[in-house]
């Protein structure tokens, strides 16, 4: 699967496919072409081998990663790209969105200044009854006189 065989879908599928609407995608491809402008610039870039994956195609591998929860492994493969990239390529994308700011969530303090109530329903489910045999005496009578040592007799 790569970026170029599900351009073609309708905005509903790629929504369905990949959790996010195509716009909230696009952005994102910006924000990590931007982030790998900057690295280049900031690095020496000395030439070497391209990368694995386009910025379109990293984005895709993380979505499909954290929509999906499959190991690193899978993913990684279904991208004709091996662990290691699909690791690091995911580590790259979460921090990039992260730190950019537009993509992460608000900080703990944050939500506790809020002057947003949340209301919270907790169901406690551990105690349901369950079906066991009745304990009764006459079974247990039963099987010390059916030729069973009893306790007085060990």
């Amino acid at each position: 699967m790569d970026y170029a065989s599900i351009q073609k879908l309708s905005a509903k599928k790629f929504r369905r496919l990949t959790g996010v609407e195509r716009e909230t995608f696009d952005e994102m491809v910006a924000i990590i072409k931007n982030a790998e402008v900057e690295l280049k610039k900031n690095h020496k870039y000395r030439g070497g081998r391209p990368p694995a994956l386009s910025p379109e195609n990293k984005m895709l591998l993380t979505l499909s990663y954290l929509r999906e929860y499959r190991t690193m492994f899978h993913v990684a493969q279904s991208f004709g790209a091996c662990e290691t990239v699909g690791y690091n390529t995911i580590r790259f994308v979460e921090n990039t969105l992260i730190n950019n700011g537009i993509f992460s969530l608000p900080s703990k303090r944050a939500l506790l200044k809020s002057c947003t109530e949340f209301e919270v329903v907790v169901i406690d489910a551990s105690e349901t009854p369950c079906e066991r045999p009745k304990k009764n005496r006459k079974t247990g009578i039963l099987a010390r006189k059916s030729g069973t040592l009893s306790s007085s007799k060990l």
